[in-house]
């Protein structure tokens, strides 16, 4: 590794003025866990690390069931596993974040650098996506929200400008009889990069039996994870039996753009995409009559 300068602000407007004062040669640290990686085999060379830990909006966990969820980018992965009221309310999101590698590693690792850091594979991006999370990012200019669907712009390339810093998500309540799940497939039994991912978060009206509201969100299927809009919109108004989770499941299909790899190949991720979607469907379903 090259020699890099460490700094560790206490504040949003400190860490925003040295991100702005460095450019392109400072990139944020947050859990380390992907950049110490990717810093050790050369993949970046910033000179300047700024680590955020320490600024308390990026760790805060704010939670009101009629307000929604504020949730810090620097929170660790297993305090969101062990947040009682995300594993109630935001299934999908918190087992996505126990997904993140060893317990070791989710004890640094956090949502907001699994989605910073630009992978297509990442496990809780298609669990935002799935929840409408929003994506508060501080800069020079100002604050703006970034919708988790557009966050990932390519693999490894993300919508932050020179300066900017992720700050929180923001997730609206759940209504009623609404819930999210996060599937997965991987070769092995833990601690490995999704094959394929689905995440999927549904409403329902008991009353008349249908689906009022719906999103689906793919991993590991493009060159980033993917809002499968038109999959969550074919559920919109319909009874969920399994001709409308089946058709759902197909568009899901359509949406994904896989290529063979080491992992899989295009044809077999494919496969996974209808499976998963189904699967991940029954999950989020099930859970949402409980609600």
């Amino acid at each position: 590794m090259h020699a890099i300068n460490y700094e560790a602000p206490k504040t949003l407007k400190d860490a925003v003025a040295l991100l702005a004062q460095y450019g392109d040669k400072a990139r944020p640290l947050c859990g380390g866990t992907d950049l110490i990686i990717q810093l050790r085999a050369g993949v970046r060379r910033p000179e300047h690390v700024v680590d955020v830990k320490k600024i308390p909006e990026l760790r805060q966990v704010s939670f009101d069931p009629k307000k929604g969820l504020r949730l810090g980018a620097a929170v660790a992965a297993i305090e969101i596993h062990e947040n009682a009221d995300l594993r109630r309310y935001f299934p999908g999101l918190s087992e996505a974040a126990h997904l993140i590698g060893s317990n070791q590693i989710q004890g640094r690792a956090s949502v907001g650098g699994n989605l910073c850091n630009g992978s297509p594979a990442a496990d809780t991006i298609p669990a935002l996506i799935a929840l409408g999370a929003q994506c508060r990012v501080a800069g020079p200019k100002g604050e703006r929200l970034v919708a988790a669907e557009n966050f990932c712009t390519a693999p490894g390339r993300t919508v932050l400008q020179p300066g900017e810093i992720l700050v929180e998500f923001q997730i609206p309540a759940p209504a009623a009889h609404s819930a999210d799940a996060y599937l997965r497939f991987i070769p092995r039994n833990e601690m490995d990069i999704a094959v394929v991912g689905v995440g999927a978060s549904v409403t329902l009206d008991l009353d008349e039996d249908r689906c009022t509201e719906a999103r689906i969100a793919l991993a590991a299927v493009g060159p980033t994870p993917i809002f499968a809009s038109k999959a969550g919109a074919a559920l919109k108004g319909k009874k969920l039996d399994a001709a409308t989770i089946e058709r759902a499941a197909k568009l899901a299909v359509e949406q994904s753009s896989p290529i063979d790899d080491m992992r899989g190949t295009a044809e077999f991720r494919r496969h996974l995409v209808g499976v998963l979607t189904r699967r991940t469907l029954a999950l989020a379903i099930a859970r949402a009559r409980m609600a």
